[in-house]
Formats: structure tokens, sequence, C-alpha cells
């Protein structure tokens, strides 16, 4: 018998009666967000969606990001770095398991001050940004080459501007995969607590 997802109770204000609701909704209405598992572009669409939804809600309580993710999408992950800056209420960032690739991106970009990493999130990893370069011919080629360098520029500069560390520093780390334990990670900046 599949689990499914579970239903909560939960009274919307104003109403008499609890309805039951997926807890997922349950767990958004008190601005708690997951990414547990790749990004893709529909993830991020969702999560940005909910954020801008949740700040139109209230724009003075604060988001609370949990991410266990390998990565994922560069642009996803970029468009969701970009709502994180722009929504008004703080975004905290919790690192939890493996918080790797661009997932790591996300999580620098957390409010500063507010970014953790849990004492069993092991694996905090930056690496350069990765082309998935298909077989379409050298022209193509060049040119996804030089939109990955774009973006890997882009990422770069907001690791300088979130950690504090000099630009060769996060050029060196990003060369290959570079794990981190959350100590690690605070020691590097891209964690406070």
């Amino acid at each position: 018998m599949p689990v499914g997802i579970p239903k909560v109770p939960f009274q919307v204000p104003g109403d008499n009666d609890a309805s039951w609701v997926d807890i997922y909704n349950r767990i958004y209405r008190e601005r708690l967000l997951f990414l547990g598992k790749e990004l893709d572009i529909q993830t991020s669409n969702q999560l940005a969606g909910i954020m801008i939804y949740l700040s139109i809600e209230s724009n003075s309580r604060d988001l609370f990001f949990f991410i266990n993710s390998p990565g994922g999408g560069i642009v996803s992950g970029l468009s969701l770095f970009d709502t994180m800056q722009a929504v008004e209420p703080d975004v905290h960032t919790l690192a939890m398991g493996l918080t790797a690739s661009i997932a790591a991106f996300l999580l620098v970009g957390g409010e500063i001050t507010k970014r953790r990493a849990f004492p069993h999130a092991r694996r905090v990893m930056i690496h350069q940004p990765i082309s998935m370069l298909k077989d379409d011919g050298f022209k193509d080629w060049v040119m996804e080459t030089d939109e990955v360098m774009k973006m890997q520029e882009d990422i770069i500069e907001a690791y300088v501007q979130r950690t504090g560390q000099p630009r060769w520093v996060i050029n060196k780390d990003m060369e290959r995969d570079n794990f981190m334990s959350a100590k690690e990670a605070k020691d590097h900046g891209i964690v406070d607590i």
C-alpha cells in the first residue's frame, strides 16, 4: 500500500471547521520551504511562486528554506536565487544532509547572518558550473560554453559578495568539487551558524 502524501487538519482563519490539507501545504503556511531533490525548472518555479505568495501574504515574517539537494540546473538555481533576493521577508537558508553545486549557491543566497548548516550537513560542495554539452556541432558548443562562462562569472561574483572571500579564493575553490563540513562552510563564509 503506497504511503502517499500525509494529510493534516488545518483551520483556515475565519472558518469554523478544520479541513484536511496535505502536509506540505500546512508546512508552507508556517513559511517553511523544502528542496529535497535535484533542482529543475518546475521545482524552481514552484518554490519561487511560494516565496512570492508568502511575501505578499506577509512581508514581515521570515521564510525558512531547508536544503538537502545534489544540485541541479544552473538557470533554475539562478532564478530561485534572484527570487530569494527580491522578496521582502528575510530568507533563512538551512543545509541538511547534502547541499551541493547550485544548492550550495542557494544556501549562500540566504539572508546574511541567517544561513545555517546543521551539524550533520557533512557535504556542502561548491564547484564550477558544468555545461550539458550536446553533440550539435562546434558552433553550438562555443555558444553554450560562452553562456556558461557568463553564468560562472555571475556565480563567482555572488560568492565573493556573500562570503567575504577574495575572488582568487573563490576561483581556486571552484576549480574542482570542493566538499566542506558544516564547520568548514562556516569558516568559508557560506553559512553563518
